[in-house]
């Protein structure tokens, strides 16, 4: 293991990214130690890219600082390809491994410099030619196109053209481009964002097995389970802003979460008791404060001996303590567990459904060439897992099923109304608000209302683009 002290480590120190007035990752003190297998967990929109993208050098933090310097080189493959949609193929594969076709490039300047270079400056030269060939051979550089291609044959994306927009490739297909090529690179730092994402059985353990074979340092933000246990040596959870570290792989992740999490409930459950503890303790002692006579104007003549009202009565005391006491808890609240997410969404009856509980009924189906399929009857209240490999036809079955294709030939009935999720997520013109990106495809008639909290004038919904 290289020590700590090693210069290929990257550290964070109270490192804070803010977007207008989200702050999204807040004063994260983080240092990344070579040979390191961490995975990134943490809920969606928790700031696991941002954090990804800050270790690989990519983004700026608006305060604190980024150090450290990864010699082996870095490659760092988000879920989606930030490059614009008519860059190439070859354009992408160049950016992803940026810094190698970097020292490529120093490696032919190097080469054309010699042919011209005086006794002087020779040796020079040559102690540089040689370090950067070192440097080059020891990142494989001469096979790493080769490598490249053998893992887009994996991917399902084999003799992809490099000449080819990268704006016609599905959001999965970029994805899995990204992929073949940060894995080809025997870089000594791997960033990887969702990584499992769009991928089959088969491609997914390529993808483990190349991850394992990994000599340097690899962080992957994935919300897999499967492959955080097997993968990772190192768990960082993203929650509202901070991290923290766990290191004893995912098995030990979510059993110092169990634990937490019964230390968090205990804590809630003794904030609300001694809250309720001292309200009721103020009510009490103000009741037994009435009960005391006045003291009157005339008691003074041997009327009778009472104690009057004070402000050094025991009761007053103890009301003015857990009032003091009320603030202070109220002040720092313990707020409850939350529950975890669950799905239970009602579906209406569809009246207009095929009958005898029939939901499905796919017959002769042919979609040019891509997909052949026939006697398939789906019934109500199924739950149908499609499988297959990467370009098998997955994809193109469910956009015929929900409408958004046309067969070549062939039959398909489904009830008249569909929700449908597809792979690739809609390009958004830039500027287009939430509320206008749900409201797409509603029946609205009428503008949005700004102030509305629901689109004004939308009728029942009638495409599934909204679903």
């Amino acid at each position: 293991m290289t020590p700590a002290s090693s210069p290929t480590q990257i550290t964070l120190a109270g490192a804070s990214v803010r977007y207008a007035e989200r702050l999204v990752l807040d004063r994260i003190d983080l240092t990344i130690r070579p040979g390191e297998r961490i995975g990134v967990v943490g809920d969606n929109g928790s700031g696991k890219s941002t954090l990804l993208a800050v270790l690989a050098g990519q983004l700026t933090p608006t305060a604190g600082q980024r150090s450290g310097t990864v010699p082996g080189g870095l490659v760092h493959v988000g879920q989606t390809l930030d490059l614009p949609p008519d860059s190439t193929v070859q354009e992408a594969v160049d950016h992803l491994l940026a810094d190698l076709r970097s020292l490529e490039a120093s490696l032919r300047a190097t080469e054309a410099d010699l042919g011209g270079a005086s006794e002087a400056d020779l040796a020079a030269l040559l102690c540089r030619y040689a370090a950067l060939t070192e440097a080059y051979e020891a990142r494989d550089g001469h096979t790493t196109d080769v490598r490249i291609e053998a893992g887009l044959t994996v991917l399902g994306l084999g003799g992809l053209d490099r000449g080819r927009p990268i704006g016609t490739l599905s959001g999965g297909q970029q994805a899995r481009l990204g992929l073949a090529v940060a894995l080809a690179s025997p870089a000594e730092l791997l960033l990887l964002d969702e990584p499992t994402n769009d991928l089959d059985t088969s491609a997914s353990a390529w993808l483990q097995d190349r991850v394992a074979r990994h000599r340097g340092t690899v962080v992957v933000a994935t919300h897999d389970r499967s492959f955080l246990d097997r993968f990772s040596s190192t768990v960082i959870e993203v929650d509202r802003g901070r991290v923290r570290r766990y290191g004893v792989g995912y098995r030990g992740y979510l059993a110092a979460k169990t634990v937490e999490r019964e230390r968090w409930r205990l804590e809630h459950e003794r904030w609300q008791s001694d809250l309720e503890r001292h309200r009721a303790l103020v009510v009490t002692s103000a009741a037994r404060v009435e009960a005391i006579p006045r003291k009157h104007e005339l008691d003074g003549f041997g009327h009778g001996a009472f104690r009057a009202r004070s402000r050094d009565h025991g009761s007053m005391r103890r009301i003015r303590r857990s009032k003091e006491q009320i603030r202070r808890l109220l002040a720092n609240p313990v707020p409850a567990t939350p529950e975890p997410l669950s799905l239970s969404a009602g579906f209406a009856a569809l009246p207009d459904a095929p009958p005898q509980d029939v939901a499905v009924i796919v017959e002769g189906l042919v979609v040019d060439g891509r997909l052949a399929l026939s006697g398939l009857t789906l019934r109500r209240g199924e739950r149908v897992l499609v499988s297959g490999p990467n370009g098998a036809g997955k994809s193109t079955l469910l956009q015929v099923l929900a409408g958004h294709l046309a067969p070549t030939a062939g039959t398909v009935r489904t009830p008249g109304q569909v929700g449908y999720l597809a792979q690739e997520l809609t390009r958004w013109p830039a500027g287009t608000t939430v509320l206008a990106a749900y409201a797409h495809g509603r029946g609205c008639t009428r503008r949005i209302s700004p102030r509305s909290s629901s689109p004004a004038g939308c009728s029942t919904p009638t495409s599934s683009a909204a679903r």
